[in-house]
């Protein structure tokens, strides 16, 4: 029997307290919220503080999880070559607690924005439909399945809270 490959990883939407939210330029991908690949051995929590400070140098402790997301395209890393398994992302809600701003080796900018004018500096479809998540959140988890064939579209097949 062989199991299915999945990568696991994890968002933080970062307030600051003021009203702001947390975003980072990749080298890759423009503006986004932190987060990435859980590593072996880490749990989700644990995951997604270290992937904040790892790119803003922001010290952050998780409040709630805000939405679940499969992304099931498999499609080509940036090697050309690589194919990208299934992909499984937890969106959490983080509070800042300490930390500057800093870059890292993915990313070359990280500002506070106005938790409103947040899609104004997101342009990649897949990321901007999890922060409208966050921005709809009533209490309940959202659940999205899309299918990203180029960091360009999102073809979103699913989408609920549960």
């Amino acid at each position: 029997m062989m199991f299915p490959t999945h990568i696991v990883s994890a968002g933080g939407i970062v307030e600051d307290g003021a009203g702001n939210i947390l975003l980072v330029k990749a080298h890759d991908d423009g503006w986004v919220y932190p987060g990435g690949i859980t590593e072996v051995g880490e749990n989700l929590i644990d995951g997604v503080i270290r992937e904040i400070k790892e790119e803003s140098g922001i010290d952050a402790t998780v409040s709630h999880l805000v939405g679940v997301v499969s992304n099931t395209a498999i499609h080509k890393w940036y090697d050309g070559v690589t194919d990208v398994p299934t992909k499984v992302m937890f969106d959490f809600v983080c509070k800042a607690e300490g930390g500057e701003l800093s870059t890292s080796d993915e990313t070359s900018e990280c500002k506070w924005v106005p938790r409103e004018e947040v899609l104004e500096w997101i342009t990649l479809p897949g990321i901007r439909k999890r922060y409208e998540a966050y921005l709809n959140f009533n209490g309940s988890v959202n659940y999205i399945e899309y299918a990203t064939a180029t960091n360009a579209e999102c073809n979103v097949k699913l989408q609920r809270q549960v």
